[in-house]
């Protein structure tokens, strides 16, 4: 009797755990990886084959999250003079709540909007980043919609806008917010601006009441759009970010504490996000429309202040999309349409094709192939493979900014103006 009942408990603790893996919390999914465990997505579909598709009241690039059987986006009016979050049913695309913000309209980069951050959530709710020049707003809500803190970060200074989407790890909720120093841009920006850098750091507050539990202070050149991931050795969990001021960054998640970084790698923007495999962390920068350097460094020792790198690339590389590493094999997705197959230990090329198109949605991982979708809505699906192969192409028909979202089997795709569920639940 006491058998049964120990693995009764333990079914259910594994039940819960895989729950909690199909959740998509963030941008790009678990630890921002952009992987989904989902085997049941099609290769190729019509629209006869979605299981909904809706218009939004409101435009944008934010990627969307889940949490159960709620899905949760933001995005912007502009003529209404709002932007907005809204919660979703996911099973009927039915919308369940919108929340509504006043919208003040500042220069932004052609391709940006006012709400082009993606929010995180969790079974406590969600949170939500945005900002205008005078202020950088994190605000928590529940599941239903209620505001539970709020968090002015001061003023933000970037050129083309932001985009910083924060995370939630072990109880903290962190966001990376490196601005620009306008002394870069004083041929760019107009006379009598203001030429004070803007004030960047690292922050982590408190999941439950929004209080400060660290910040460290940095140096700002240019506004940064990376999304941080967690890195856990020894049982110890750091945050991993990069920047053009500081390069990679690792901060133990609890106190703050810079763990290691290796500096000087480069001097442009970053935009795609860091990611992980095995002991090597991955990161790049770029600048105009294309990246420059993509590189992966390892923690010299535990206990060390530097990083070392082991191998970099510096031909067709992404500056937009994120990184997909599943298998041994890393894929690089340019903003050009130029995908790269290399050995992720490393860096040796497999193959590198162009397979047309403009991106700035990242690629996911699904049952050994890889979905990227296009500026203008070109869904391109890959063998994830040491062999190039393209396996289907499809059409949305409306430029694409957005990176979907997968849950519990079904893909959820995001357009400036639609929203689209994809696949069935095992």
């Amino acid at each position: 009797m006491h058998t049964v009942f120990s693995l009764l408990i333990l079914s259910l603790i594994i039940s819960r755990v895989e729950s909690s893996a199909q959740e998509w919390t963030r941008f790009r999914g678990p630890n921002g990886s952009g992987i989904s465990p989902a085997t049941n997505i099609p290769l190729k579909w019509t629209a006869d084959d979605y299981n909904w598709q809706i218009d939004l009241p409101i435009q944008g690039s934010s990627s969307p999250v889940i949490w159960g059987k709620r899905l949760f986006l933001m995005g912007d009016d502009v003529e209404a003079g709002h932007r907005s979050v809204l919660c979703i049913d996911a099973d009927s695309g039915q919308i369940l709540w919108r929340r509504d913000y006043s919208l003040q309209q500042h220069y932004l980069h052609r391709d940006n909007d006012f709400a082009s951050a993606t929010p995180c959530v969790d079974a406590d709710g969600l949170i939500v980043v945005w900002s205008n020049p005078d202020q950088l707003l994190m605000t928590a809500l529940s599941l239903d919609g209620e505001e539970m803190w709020r968090r002015d970060l001061g003023p933000y200074k970037g050129l083309h806008g932001s985009s910083n989407s924060p995370i939630i790890a072990d109880g903290l909720v962190v966001l990376a917010n490196d601005q620009m120093d306008p002394k870069r841009f004083s041929w760019y920006l107009p006379e009598g601006t203001n030429m004070d850098p803007g004030k960047s750091f690292l922050i982590a507050l408190d999941r439950k009441t929004g209080e400060t539990r660290w910040k460290v202070d940095r140096k700002s050149e240019l506004a940064g759009y990376a999304t941080p991931c967690i890195r856990r050795s020894g049982g110890e969990a750091e945050v991993v970010f990069s920047s053009t001021a500081h390069g990679i960054t690792a901060v133990d998640l609890q106190s703050g504490h810079i763990r290691w970084e290796i500096d000087g790698i480069w001097d442009n923007r970053t935009v795609s996000s860091p990611q992980l495999f095995g002991d090597l962390v991955y990161a790049s920068f770029g600048k105009g429309l294309s990246g420059q350097r993509f590189v992966a460094v390892r923690p010299e020792k535990p206990g060390s202040a530097k990083g070392e790198l082991v191998y970099d690339i510096t031909k067709n590389v992404p500056l937009v999309p994120c990184f997909v590493v599943k298998d041994g094999l890393l894929y690089l997705w340019t903003d050009g349409g130029i995908v790269t197959c290399v050995d992720a230990a490393n860096g040796e090329v497999h193959w590198r094709e162009r397979v047309e198109g403009e991106f700035y949605s990242s690629p996911i991982w699904i049952d050994g192939r890889l979905y990227g979708i296009s500026k203008r809505g070109q869904i391109v699906v890959l063998a994830a493979s040491r062999e190039f192969e393209v396996l289907a192409r499809m059409e949305l028909g409306e430029k694409t900014f957005a990176t979907p979202a997968i849950a519990k089997g079904v893909m959820y795709l995001r357009t400036q103006t639609r929203l689209y569920s994809l696949g069935k639940a095992p």
